[in-house]
């Protein structure tokens, strides 16, 4: 791998993240790239596999999420799930050939009597070898310290947007009450999973905003979701505009920059891109992806259409340590994608919709 001359920077300016989305299309995407190369084998995409262990009726009132119970969506409520079957999951998911395992709850918090529940999910998937992360709302600092002990590796919480724009989309909870929580995660010793959602009527600016916000704190997100919205009916954002398809990939080109050694992924929204944006999310250094065909409550693009994909543009997952030869992965990932078309529980793990 290329020696590393991109400087890893928590200073960053306003001025000069508009100036990174401010470029030339071309220009800005081969910086990406460039910086992205330095890092990173420019050919593998980090697979994750997600599972809902508790999902609907959040006393949130984040205006693009389904599971909302301010709002009439459909979604039907679910209790935890049993921790049989959570690790049934993913036991499943480890033998199609994922390498990090997600579990989220649709809660503002976790309560003293489901933490031994989700601590002991926590340990038993980790006992599969399998990367854990978990996505449980807001969380104090024990209870940062307890799934750390338990060994949680990455734990999700996204600041969604600028701090600007934020009481736009959320009232229920505050910028600084994120802010929080990715400080009690950091002490506790685990990796940081934080991005956020374009497309929810937010201008440049605040998706400037938001990268500056995640490039600026003290340790980057080691995994930095950009997703687009899913305008879900029965949302305050179900009639939004949407977002221009080069505005996106510009903005994973400047996450790209500002955090090279980010894994940055290309998230929720998928199955509303063709193949054409996506390889251009690649290219603008995305080299993260959740595959099943249901992210939350929403879709995600065929799994076996993923592999198709991955084969055509050379792509192969990347894997953890003790990784295998190209030809195994390639067989991992046809397997595991041909097989997640009957999966139904998969959701994206950001705040109850999102990663």
């Amino acid at each position: 791998m290329p020696m590393t001359a991109s400087p890893i920077r928590h200073d960053w300016t306003l001025d000069e993240i508009r100036a990174l989305f401010d470029l030339p299309f071309n220009d800005l995407v081969f910086k990406a790239q460039s910086v992205h190369r330095e890092h990173f084998d420019p050919n593998e995409v980090q697979v994750s596999t997600l599972l809902s262990i508790k999902t609907g009726a959040c006393p949130e009132d984040c205006k693009y999420c389904p599971q909302s119970g301010h709002y009439n969506t459909g979604l039907e409520k679910e209790k935890l799930l049993e921790i049989e079957k959570v690790v049934a999951e993913a036991r499943a998911a480890k033998d199609k050939g994922a390498s990090r395992f997600c579990m989220g709850a649709a809660w503002r918090s976790p309560s003293k009597k489901d933490m031994p529940y989700v601590l002991d999910m926590v340990r038993q998937v980790k006992s599969l070898g399998l990367e854990t992360c978990m996505t449980l709302g807001m969380l104090q600092q024990s209870e940062a310290d307890q799934l750390a002990e338990a060994g949680l590796d990455y734990y999700n919480h996204n600041l969604d947007t600028s701090e600007k724009y934020y009481n736009h989309i959320i009232t229920t909870r505050t910028y600084q009450d994120r802010l929080d929580t990715l400080d009690n995660v950091r002490k506790a010793g685990m990796k940081v999973c934080c991005g956020g959602i374009m497309g929810m009527g937010e201008d440049e600016d605040d998706r400037a905003g938001l990268i500056m916000q995640l490039a600026n704190l003290p340790h980057h997100p080691e995994s930095v979701p950009i997703n687009m919205l899913v305008k879900v009916a029965g949302t305050p954002l179900e009639d939004v505009d949407d977002l221009d398809p080069f505005e996106f990939v510009r903005t994973i080109a400047v996450a790209r920059i500002v955090m090279p050694e980010s894994h940055v992924r290309l998230s929720a929204g998928r199955e509303n891109m063709n193949d054409q944006m996506q390889a251009l999310c690649f290219l603008a250094g995305a080299n993260s992806i959740f595959y099943g065909e249901k992210l939350l409550t929403t879709t995600n693009p065929e799994a076996d259409h993923d592999r198709q994909l991955f084969k055509r543009l050379g792509i192969r997952p990347e894997q953890r340590g003790d990784a295998h030869t190209d030809e195994e992965r390639e067989a991992g990932l046809v397997d595991a994608m041909e097989k997640e078309r009957n999966r139904h529980l998969f959701y994206d793990a950001t705040d109850r919709q999102t990663a």
